[in-house]
């Protein structure tokens, strides 16, 4: 059987850079199923509700959406469950350190297979206000806007 190679990308959070100010990303593996192994290589997945909590001295990745396998039988996992994270304990450490601070929460970026394994990249991050947000989308389009008139520009 061939080793896999490289990066394949099964969902990102793309909303938790809108809501969040990100700080510092890990990359953590997951304790997963054979069934939830087999729905994440169909590339199912949703990070939307999905967020990181410690128990105990143990990171636990909770309301991460990963749908019933459809050939698993009897043997198929619930598709909200508790996944264990595994990471280093000084990263465990760190993490738990950080968000012990007022405001700070642990959110998953995106779940991807790196050579052959799943993994998730969870940041710890600060929820940003409403005039926050409204900000970083003004400064995007404004960035488009420009964007599209220099493109204009040259074409002439």
């Amino acid at each position: 059987m061939v080793k896999e190679r490289g990066q394949k990308v099964v969902a990102s959070n793309r909303k938790a850079r809108h809501d969040y100010h990100i700080g510092d990303t890990y990359e953590a593996g997951m304790a997963l199923w054979g069934t939830e192994v087999k729905a994440l290589r169909a590339g199912r997945c949703s990070l939307v509700d999905g967020f990181a909590q410690f128990t105990g001295n143990e990171l636990w990745l909770e309301g991460v959406h990963i749908p019933e396998y459809t050939q698993g039988t009897w043997t198929n996992h619930a598709p909200r469950r508790r996944r264990k994270l595994l990471l280093h304990r000084e990263e465990l450490r760190k993490i738990e350190a950080k968000t012990k601070e007022s405001g700070r929460t642990i959110v998953p970026l995106s779940v991807y297979f790196k050579d052959g394994r799943a993994k998730v990249e969870i940041a710890v991050a600060t929820g940003k206000k409403e005039y926050d947000k409204r900000y970083a989308l003004r400064e995007r389009q404004d960035k488009r806007e420009a964007d599209r008139a220099m493109s204009t520009k040259e074409h002439r």
